[in-house]
């Protein structure tokens, strides 16, 4: 049984809401587990049109591992060893709380397709507020057209059209897809608390919204308008 360390008290904290989410989602949910140079990364394939989330949180140990593991179990693990690792650092250590790996299991395509681990360049910078206003709009108009539809229109497939109609508008003058602002909206990636700017990344055929409190990355599409933006 594999067992990470965390370094910080509030770590588990965030990457417990994260799985929580999936497993809303999807109780059959699976993450990807990367650690290297002190770095856990869990990615998880939330139900937004093919994006990716990433969360990551500091380990307390210099671990390299990967793995696909389901998202409940590893949930429940770090429930049950919330606060171990403090009681196995040495004295006077605040230490922080314990990841209990579960086994791994056979992931569905997306997780043998990640984004690279480095090379990422970046493009450019959105503020916060213009990015969650912009989520806003965006669900009001999709709430508002959904009601307006007469019964016998109001099916999957309409539904689905009018979604990939409203999330594939771009973020600004960049490739950027809204439903990956969407799916950081959805995920607690986008909330208030710290006054950081949000950036976008690029590596290869990735794109990668990042912002404090975790990252979504989608492939490139075409360039649009949108949002404002800050050059890099």
């Amino acid at each position: 049984m594999t067992r990470l360390l965390l370094a910080g008290a509030g770590e588990a904290a965030g990457l417990a809401a994260f799985l929580g989410r999936l497993v809303r989602w999807d109780k059959a949910a699976v993450v990807r587990l990367r650690s290297a140079e002190g770095v856990l990364a869990v990615f998880g394939q939330p139900p937004f049109g093919g994006v990716l989330a990433i969360r990551t949180a500091s380990l307390r140990d210099v671990l390299d591992l990967d793995a696909t593991v389901s998202a409940g179990q590893l949930l429940e693990g770090i429930q049950e060893h919330s606060g171990d690792a403090a009681e196995a650092g040495d004295a006077g250590d605040s230490g922080g709380d314990a990841v209990v790996v579960p086994p791994s299991v056979t992931g569905p395509a997306w997780a043998g397709l990640l984004p690279p681990r480095g090379g990422w360049q970046r493009i450019a910078e959105f503020a916060p507020e213009d990015v969650r206003a912009a989520a806003e709009r965006l669900v009001g108009e999709f709430r508002s057209r959904t009601e307006v539809l007469v019964p016998e229109r109001r099916t999957r497939a309409e539904l689905d059209a009018l979604a990939e109609e409203v999330w594939s508008r771009p973020v600004g003058d960049t490739a950027l897809p809204m439903r990956a602002v969407h799916a950081a909206q959805a995920l607690g990636f986008l909330r208030g608390g710290r006054d950081e700017p949000f950036t976008l990344l690029a590596a290869g055929a990735w794109l990668r919204l990042r912002t404090p409190y975790g990252s979504i990355a989608v492939r490139r599409t075409a360039l649009g308008s949108g949002l404002t933006v800050t050059p890099a």
